[in-house]
């Protein structure tokens, strides 16, 4: 069939390539070309473990991809609503725009939070692990935060690298149940993890932390992992943002100006600033490719109702379960309810480490099995999806 229709899509994460695949699998009419920095898939679930030296986190977009995308490896300066114009002066003309950018790390409002090190992207994960191996026996590594990525981050450095002290500052899983909360606590003490709790940091000076009761902790490393920032290009390109510079989109990922330009990601505005699109009155979007790949899938149905001057269905999402790893041979798997509400029921111990293993393993799968043509039948919403793929 002679091809119609052109999108382009801004950005190859979960849900760039998700929806790029999903388009070119169903839709032989339209051609994708997708624009990304680097011509690798980065599975940012794995950076902790980049960071650690404990596994790599980089497949090839080739193989993700779907065999008729173009992938033009750059980065986008401004986007319009028919034209993307990348950094090297190309101009891509288009029929629609997938706003698929993701975020970065935040130096956040710590000061000296410059100083601190982050595994929010593949370099700063990379520069950790430098950091790490050239750090002297029985350094101390200060963890800053709490939450998921934070204990998937001690943990894994705990385990990796017991010649170094590791000091987690923060409250460890503080939105989980009081039960797991517990075997959390267990295991950071397994791991030796010194764990610094109803406090917050203050500053970040050279050599140490310093919390907000006066308390100063040495410091040979420090890794920053709450607080991410989003790419200002939203913003520059004169679309309609909210404070944090996030595409504002509506319940159908469609940008609220109405032009089109779909946003896809997942987001946290629970947090303030997470990925790059916040869907406007949905206040339960946890950054995870759990909500990254049926966004990615939904925005591109959403492209192609656009395309064919249909309106464009509302999103239905739900969650599944929040799978985190505690080191390589442990983890939790917490079940929840469709708003991310944390159940009674978990998975917790050696048991949770395989399947969160398995779960993410199975991610990756699934985008190989789009690529090849062979997803999810068509029908299906983001919510069947969702609920078919348990993701982290």
């Amino acid at each position: 069939m002679t091809t119609q229709f052109h999108v382009v899509v801004v950005g190859a994460g979960y849900a760039g390539v998700m929806a790029a695949n999903r388009l070119l699998a169903e839709h032989p009419e339209v051609a994708v070309t997708v624009v990304n920095p680097r011509p690798v898939f980065v599975e940012r679930v794995r950076l902790h473990q980049v960071a650690a030296g404990s596994g790599t986190a980089t497949h090839e977009l080739s193989d993700l991809l779907h065999p008729r995308a173009t992938l033009h490896v750059g980065s986008a300066v401004r986007i319009e609503p028919h034209a993307v114009s990348l950094a090297d002066g190309t101009v891509l003309p288009c029929d629609a725009v997938i706003y698929a950018v993701g975020s970065t790390s935040g130096s956040g409002a710590i000061p000296g939070a410059e100083k601190a090190f982050s595994v929010a992207d593949l370099d700063s994960a990379t520069a950790l692990h430098d950091a790490l191996l050239e750090a002297d026996d029985h350094a101390s590594v200060v963890v800053i935060g709490g939450g998921l990525t934070g204990l998937e981050t001690v943990t894994e450095l705990a385990q990796s690298h017991p010649r170094h002290t590791l000091v987690l500052v923060g409250d460890p899983g503080a939105a989980l149940p009081a039960n797991t909360q517990r075997y959390i606590r267990h295991r950071l003490d397994e791991l030796g993890v010194q764990v610094r709790s109803g406090t917050r940091v203050a500053r970040i000076d050279d050599g140490s932390v310093v919390l907000d009761d006066g308390t100063e902790i040495p410091a040979t490393l420090v890794v920053r992992t709450a607080g991410f920032s989003v790419p200002d290009l939203a913003r520059r390109s004169g679309l309609p943002v909210d404070d944090d510079g996030r595409l504002r989109v509506r319940d159908t990922l469609q940008a609220v100006d109405g032009t089109p330009i779909v946003g896809v990601g997942d987001s946290m505005p629970i947090v303030g600033v997470g990925d790059a699109v916040v869907v406007d009155g949905n206040d339960h979007l946890r950054m995870s490719c759990q909500a990254a790949m049926p966004l990615g899938t939904h925005g591109a149905d959403t492209v192609w109702q656009l395309l064919q001057g249909r309106e464009p269905a509302p999103l239905s999402l739900g969650f599944v379960t929040t799978c985190i790893s505690l080191g390589r041979d442990r983890g939790v798997v917490q079940l929840s309810a469709r708003d991310d509400t944390p159940s009674r029921w978990a998975v917790r111990g050696r048991l949770a480490a395989p399947v969160k293993e398995a779960v993410v393993r199975g991610t990756i799968h699934s985008m190989r099995l789009q690529a090849r043509g062979r997803a999810l039948p068509t029908r299906r919403g983001p919510d069947t999806a969702a609920r078919e793929k348990a993701r982290v």
